[in-house]
């Protein structure tokens, strides 16, 4: 968004503008901090299936190749590698025959909340200038994002 557009008011499309220029610079922070803590076994899109499936349990590997932005093949490796370190259970869908159900393992589950943990750590520092209510408006923010984004993934 350039420096005209900004000063147009606060509008919807000025608020799709700011958050398709922010999010990539967060993720981008996110996943140097990740690979900065040396963790080996775990890629992003191994840790994104992870956050999909402590949300989304028993979901198929369709909907997680969808939320990857990944074909149903490379939903299936990323997977594959999960299951062989024994962070994710796969299962064939009771009704489904050609489907899967998918879910953490409670050595899955262990293994994001160290990451998360790890990550939250390593990225809480760059809050550290901010005020109470600074930190505040961020939060509030990010829980408006999460309503509207929770819905649309939702409505597909």
């Amino acid at each position: 968004m350039n420096l005209e557009e900004s000063s147009k008011g606060i509008t919807p499309e000025r608020c799709a503008a700011e958050v398709v220029e922010i999010i990539p610079l967060i993720v981008g922070s996110i996943r140097a901090k990740m690979r900065n803590q040396g963790e080996p076994f775990l890629s992003i899109s191994q840790f994104r299936s992870l956050m999909f499936l402590y949300r989304y349990p028993g979901s198929s590997l369709s909907k997680l190749a969808d939320y990857l932005g990944v074909t149903r093949p490379t939903a299936s490796a990323i997977c594959e590698r999960l299951v062989q370190e024994n962070f994710v259970d796969r299962k064939e869908h009771p009704h489904e025959r050609r489907a899967v159900v998918l879910s953490l393992t409670e050595t899955g589950r262990g293994r994001l909340e160290e990451i998360r943990t790890i990550t939250c750590s390593n990225i809480s520092p760059m809050f550290e200038e901010f005020s109470e209510e600074q930190m505040e408006v961020v939060l509030s923010g990010l829980a408006l994002l999460r309503e509207v984004f929770d819905c649309q993934s939702n409505n597909h």
